[in-house]
């Protein structure tokens, strides 16, 4: 069953969350008062395929660079708030596009009550968010750190936020644990099944370790039909969280744009450089919006029979390469222009 396409559409601008569809988000690392690094940034993340951008906002500096930010940037703009709501009422007015907020951290429901009342005038959203960190202490005292204490610290801050009126929510429950983290969305998605949710691994790692626990948990709650927006949370450039969000969008099937690259795992047969050709190959397609599957394999052995379904693709031989197109071998090619033969050849598909 697809959950998400039974989820309330929430718009953060002009990109729908809910409702059917997977929106791609990430969040700069630049420091938001510096406007120029922020936008450069942002247009990193746009042009790699980022549809939503969250920035982080630890003073009033931060807060006020949104005025030009907000007008600059091509994607909509979310403010990151912690602790103090007047940054999130600054950010409203200067343009953000939705708030982030812990309901719970920004000094009681007087202050939460400025806040709802207004988002709700400038009709953005609210996503709560709930780390395992950041669970209620009185929930923590009675279910520990489990994921039914997530979902219950983000009913909490639901019932807050509906007592001020206001229900346009989107939840997140983020973990470094990845089965917590998994469950923690399916009880949410059980429970409150309208809200659209945002789904990651927090503190999920470097861009080894967080990709394979960010895969596994994003890609175990997406495949229940559950999570109606992304973010891949990786200690590296931003943009490739970006790249691993693509991927398991595709691996997942719920995207089909952009090249899928398929290799074997090479062994004593292959006499090319695999691991460089696929590498390179893998950077070179990553800005090329085609629905092509390209391989590239070792060896005769693994490839037209393997991979006679790729669109195009290499098999290599001593020092060289055969190219392949649905199966059928068109040519052999020198190593030395292997990529860029099939660059080209992907060029002209």
């Amino acid at each position: 069953m697809n959950r998400r396409d039974n989820t309330k559409p929430v718009y953060v601008g002009k990109v729908k969350i809910g409702g059917g569809g997977v929106v791609v988000q990430s969040m700069c690392n630049t420091k938001t008062a510096d406007i120029t690094a922020t936008i450069n940034q942002i247009n990193e993340l746009k042009d790699a395929g980022c549809e939503i951008v969250r920035l982080a906002v630890p003073d009033m500096a931060s807060a006020k660079a949104f005025d030009k930010i907000c007008s600059m940037a091509q994607i909509p703009v979310v403010a990151d708030i912690h602790f103090d709501y007047k940054l999130a009422l600054e950010c409203i007015n200067n343009g953000a596009s939705k708030i982030r907020i812990n309901p719970g951290n920004i000094g009681g429901k007087a202050n939460v009550q400025c806040v709802a009342d207004a988002c709700k005038n400038h009709k953005i959203p609210i996503r709560i968010g709930v780390n395992m960190g950041s669970i209620d202490t009185e929930i923590e005292k009675k279910l520990g750190r489990t994921p039914e204490a997530m979902v219950e610290s983000a009913f909490m801050h639901i019932n807050l936020l509906n007592e001020c009126d206001f229900d346009d929510i989107i939840i997140s429950l983020k973990a470094s644990d990845v089965p917590k983290t998994v469950q923690a969305y399916r009880l949410m998605s059980d429970r409150a099944g309208s809200y659209p949710l945002h789904i990651g691994v927090t503190e999920a790692g470097t861009s080894y370790s967080g990709l394979i626990k960010s895969s596994i948990g994003i890609g175990a709650i997406l495949l229940d039909g559950i999570g109606d927006t992304i973010r891949v949370s990786l200690t590296a450039n931003p943009v490739e969280e970006i790249r691993a969000a693509m991927g398991i969008l595709r691996a997942t099937g719920i995207r089909n744009g952009g090249i899928e690259l398929i290799s074997c795992p090479s062994c004593g047969r292959c006499k090319i450089d695999q691991v460089r050709i696929a590498n390179e190959v893998e950077v070179a397609i990553s800005k090329i919006d085609k629905p092509l599957k390209v391989a590239i394999m070792g060896c005769v052995v693994n490839g037209p029979g393997e991979a006679k379904d790729a669109d195009i693709g290499i098999a290599g031989g001593d020092g060289c390469a055969i190219l392949f197109k649905k199966g059928e071998v068109i040519r052999k090619i020198p190593e030395g222009e292997i990529v860029a033969t099939l660059i080209s050849e992907i060029g002209e598909l």
